[in-house]
């Protein structure tokens, strides 16, 4: 079995949520989604599990952070630079926020941050591995 991870977000609306995330190039599956949770697919390792305020709550009773907060940064990696700007600029027409952090280009590796529509931070990168200089 593969190792996988799937990261938990707490969405304040579970159908603008899966929208936004749809139009980045997740897909939803179906198995795992109904009124309180949503399962978006990036691959066959990385899952995203939208989960509604109420149905977060019966996981923690921690609280959720505002949308203008960081509790973190993911990173996912991309098939190249074009892909990282049609995602961040994607993720602007769909109800998120384009660059929330400034662009990086190291020339070997390119990112830039976006924000979900509940200020999740997501980091596209590409990253060519044979350019890097030790």
């Amino acid at each position: 079995m593969f190792k996988m991870i799937f990261v938990n977000l707490p969405v304040s609306d579970l159908k603008a949520s899966m929208a936004f995330y749809e139009a980045l190039g997740f897909e939803n599956n179906p198995l795992f989604t109904d009124e309180t949770a949503a399962c978006m697919v990036w691959s066959e390792t990385i899952f995203v599990m939208l989960l509604t305020h109420d149905k977060w709550k019966t996981f923690t009773s921690r609280p959720i952070p505002p949308v203008t907060s960081s509790e973190v940064m993911l990173c996912l990696s991309c098939e190249s630079r074009e892909i990282v700007d049609k995602l961040n600029d994607t993720a602007a027409e769909n109800g998120g926020t384009a660059d929330i952090n400034p662009k990086q280009d190291h020339g070997f590796m390119y990112n830039r941050n976006l924000a979900d529509l509940d200020g999740h931070v997501w980091e596209m990168m590409w990253m060519d591995p044979a350019a890097m200089t030790s």
